[in-house]
């Protein structure tokens, strides 16, 4: 959820913003990003109960407050950062600067694939998301392997990823990369150069991925009940969008790739830049607002498919942005960047 989801205002309500609203902080605030720092600013959703949990949270995501009973809320994160690019690398390398591995793909390198078809990491994108700020570096190997980088792939696009189509007929290509596939072994077993092998690889994956990648982006053969499910028939084109990386990120699970990373979609009601939509520093209510119905849907079906295809306990899905948002207001009706403390939540495998 790039951009800093304001936990206030979603997964750790606090009663005191509402009771304490408009008025000064009763303790000294720290710097922040803007420094155009408000009073306390009460939350514009309603807190509740919910599940046999009690799990206290707002009615920002009705859906996921559905699944309360599935989540384990953790309410004590921290940054040591509070801008948006090195937030997102600290979140996913534990570094807030480039040239580290990402989360998947050290968990590719020290679990390895079970599907020698497809990449063991996958981000998913679909309409116009875009990259995190930090850019696809987030997504990178470091010094690992080059084969166990992200490899990004477009759910709805015409072509999922590029050049994943042949351009000549299987037995030509067959005969053309078994030749460079010769010729590569030879110059990789001269340098004995780590980087090479990985690139060879990549290119036998690549080869192989060819077939597999269509058929994992066409749900035609998903049924109509679960294309609902996941909100394909929304109104909301971008939550239709989101509602189908979710769905793609259940068949992905299904074929054992190890990582699946989803990106959310800008909104055109002032949600935020495409590499951070929930950075809502004025606008809050409806920015987050829309950004919560892109992916509440999806992410709720998510759970529930999961779960009704017995793959829930094997999967662990983590939700959570770069940091949280301030208790009080930036101006008006915005929040400012809070690294200090926020809140993510995880389902499935286990927890």
């Amino acid at each position: 959820m790039s951009g800093g989801v304001s936990h206030v205002d979603s997964f750790d309500p606090k009663a005191a913003l509402a009771k304490l609203n408009g008025k000064p902080m009763p303790v000294p605030v720290q710097r922040t990003v803007f420094n155009n720092n408000g009073n306390i600013m009460g939350s514009p959703w309603e807190t509740k109960r919910y599940g046999q949990s009690g799990i206290e949270m707002t009615n920002l995501f009705p859906k996921i407050a559905a699944c309360a009973d599935d989540l384990t809320v953790v309410r004590s994160m921290t940054s040591k950062v509070s801008e948006h690019a090195q937030g997102n690398y600290f979140f996913h390398t534990g570094f807030p600067f480039m040239g580290h591995p990402s989360a998947g793909a050290w968990l590719n390198y020290g679990l390895g694939s079970e599907n020698q078809n497809l990449p063991g990491f996958v981000v998913l994108q679909s309409g116009n998301a875009g990259v995190p700020h930090g850019g696809v570096g987030v997504f990178n190997n470091g010094y690992l392997p080059g084969q166990h980088q992200a490899s990004i792939i477009k759910a709805d696009g015409a072509l999922p990823l590029a050049n994943i189509k042949p351009g000549e007929a299987d037995a030509a290509q067959r005969r053309r990369l078994g030749f460079i596939n010769e010729v590569d072994k030879a110059f990789a077993e001269a340098t004995r150069e780590p980087q090479v092998e990985a690139a060879i690889r990549n290119y036998e994956t690549a080869y192989r991925m060819q077939a597999a990648v269509p058929e994992l982006c066409d749900i035609r053969g998903e049924s109509e009940a679960t294309k609902r499910l996941y909100g394909l028939d929304a109104a909301d084109a971008n939550q239709a969008a989101y509602g189908r990386q979710c769905l793609v990120a259940r068949r992905l699970i299904e074929r054992g790739v190890r990582f699946v990373e989803l990106s959310c979609l800008p909104q055109k009601v002032g949600a935020g830049q495409a590499a951070n939509p929930w950075d809502q520093h004025g606008g809050l209510k409806k920015g987050h607002g829309a950004m919560a119905n892109q992916v509440d849907q999806g992410i709720a079906a998510l759970i529930t498919d999961l779960k009704a295809r017995g793959l829930f306990e094997d999967t662990l899905i983590l939700w959570a942005g770069e940091f949280g948002r301030t208790p009080f207001a930036q101006g008006n009706d915005g929040r400012d960047h809070n690294p200090l403390g926020f809140s993510i939540w995880m389902a499935g495998g286990g927890a």
